[in-house]
C-alpha cells in the first residue's frame, strides 16, 4: 500500500511527511521545495492484541507503546501541484505521473489561507478553492489520458486498456458506467459524459482525504468550520513534528495520536512556552490530526484491516518474539489470502486456520476481521 501526500506548494506537505516519518525532507517557504518525491514510512495506530492475551509484544517492524501498535505504511511526498498542472504547468507532468503509485491521497491544505493557489504568501485565500482545484487537476489528467486515443476506443475493454497505467480494470470500467447509468455505446458519450466518468473512476482509484493543515495559525479560524463540513480533518503538522522531536529527545512522553503529553525532561522557558501552545491545539482539536489522517486514509478510505499471525499454543516466533508481525490486508481478505501473505508455501499447502482469540477452526473462505489473530495450518 502506498499513500500519496499531495497539495499546492507551501501547504505544509513536507512538514506533514516529516512529522509522519521523521525523515529529513526539505522544508522551505518557496514553491517546489520538493522536486523528486520523498518516500518513507508512516504508521497506522491500532490496539495491540497484547492487551487481549495479557502479554508484551516484540514487533519486528513498527513499534508498540502501552498497548498501541504502530504498523508501517509507505508514504510518498510529491512535488507541489499548481493550477494547470494537467497541461504541464509547474512540476505538473512529474507530479501527476508520481500519483500512479498511490492507492489513496492525503491532500494537505493550508487552512490558514495565507498562501495563494500557486503557494505564494498572501492574505485571505479561500482554502476551499484549493480542494476543488486539486481534484479538478487530477480529473482533467485522467481525462487527457482517456482522450489521447479516443478515436480508437470503441468499447469497455478499450477504455480499460487505455487507462491500464492507472490500475483500471475492465470490471471497474463496467461498474463505473453502471453506477453513472451511462450507455456502453462509448462513441455516443459527450465531453461532459467523459468527464463525469473519469471523475467517478478517480474517486475509486485515488480517493482523497483532506488534512486541513496549519490550524495552529489564528487565520485558520475563519475557514476551519467550512473545511470540517466537507470532511477535512483539522491538522497541525508543525505541532506533531515538534512533539515527536521532543519525545525523541526524552523531553516529553507522547504517543502519536494522543490528546495530551507529559513533560518528563528538563525544558527551557522557551520550550515550555511552545509546548503549552501545542497543548491548547490538542485540547481544541483532540490531537494534532496527523495520526488521525493516516488512520482514516487506511481504514476509512481504503477499508484495510490489520491481522496478526499467531498460534493457539504459542504467540512467539522461533526467535521468541511475541506477536512480532502485523499485516495490513485489503477489504474482504480471507484466511487463504492471509496464508499467502505470510508465505506463498502456506497458501499453496493451506489445510485450515484457527482464530486464536476464540480458538475456533476456520476455513479458507473465512472473511478476516480487523485485529484478528490467525494461526495457519499448512501441509509439509
Amino acid at each position: 500500500m502506498k499513500i500519496g501526500i499531495v497539495g499546492k506548494p507551501n501547504s505544509g506537505k513536507s512538514t506533514f511527511f516529516r512529522a509522519a516519518t521523521l525523515i529529513n525532507a526539505k522544508i522551505g517557504n518557496f514553491p517546489f521545495t520538493t522536486i523528486n518525491p520523498n518516500i518513507g514510512f508512516g504508521f497506522v495506530r491500532v490496539e495491540c492484541p497484547e492487551k487481549f492475551f495479557k502479554v508484551k509484544c516484540n514487533p519486528r517492524v513498527g513499534f508498540c507503546i502501552e498497548g498501541n501498535r504502530f504498523v508501517p505504511v509507505e508514504l510518498i511526498d510529491v512535488a507541489g501541484l499548481v493550477p494547470g498542472a494537467h497541461k504541464g504547468r509547474g512540476m505538473g507532468n512529474k507530479f501527476l505521473d508520481d500519483l500512479r503509485q498511490a492507492d489513496c491521497l492525503i491532500h494537505v491544505v493550508d487552512a490558514s489561507g495565507t498562501t495563494d493557489s500557486n503557494g505564494r504568501e498572501c492574505f485571505d485565500h479561500n482554502p476551499l478553492e484549493d480542494v476543488k482545484f486539486l481534484e479538478d487537476e487530477i480529473n482533467y489528467w485522467f481525462l487527457s489520458i482517456l482522450e489521447r486515443n479516443w478515436k480508437k476506443i470503441n468499447d469497455v475493454k478499450d477504455i480499460a486498456k487505455q487507462l491500464s497505467g492507472l490500475k483500471v480494470s475492465t470490471s471497474l470500467v463496467s461498474e463505473t458506467i453502471k453506477k453513472l447509468n451511462f450507455t456502453e455505446r462509448i462513441k455516443t458519450w459527450s465531453y461532459e459524459n467523459k468527464f463525469d466518468f473519469v471523475k467517478k473512476l478517480r474517486e475509486k482509484i485515488n480517493p482523497i482525504i483532506i488534512a486541513a493543515n496549519k490550524v495552529d495559525k489564528v487565520e485558520s479560524e475563519k475557514w476551519i468550520k467550512d473545511l470540517i463540513k466537507i470532511g477535512a480533518i483539522p491538522c497541525s503538522a508543525e505541532a506533531e513534528l515538534a512533539l515527536k522531536e521532543a519525545e525523541k529527545n526524552k523531553l516529553i512522553k507522547y504517543i502519536p495520536g494522543d490528546n495530551d503529553f507529559k513533560i518528563i525532561g528538563k525544558v527551557t522557558d522557551k520550550q515550555r512556552e511552545a509546548l503549552e501552545k501545542i497543548k491548547k491545539i490538542l485540547k481544541k482539536f483532540g490531537s494534532t490530526g496527523v495520526q488521525e489522517v493516516i488512520n482514516k486514509a487506511v481504514f476509512d478510505l481504503l477499508k484495510y484491516i490489520v491481522v496478526f499471525p499467531g498460534g493457539v499454543k504459542k504467540l512467539a516466533d522461533k526467535e521468541g518474539r511475541v506477536l512480532p508481525d502485523a499485516f495490513l490486508m485489503p477489504p474482504d481478505s480471507t484466511a487463504l489470502d492471509f496464508a499467502y501473505k505470510i508465505h506463498e508455501d502456506f497458501g499453496k499447502k493451506f489445510i485450515s486456520a484457527v482464530d486464536v482469540k476464540t480458538k475456533q477452526r476456520i476455513g479458507k473462505d473465512y472473511k478476516l476481521k480487523n485485529l484478528d489473530v490467525i494461526e495457519i495450518i499448512a501441509g509439509r
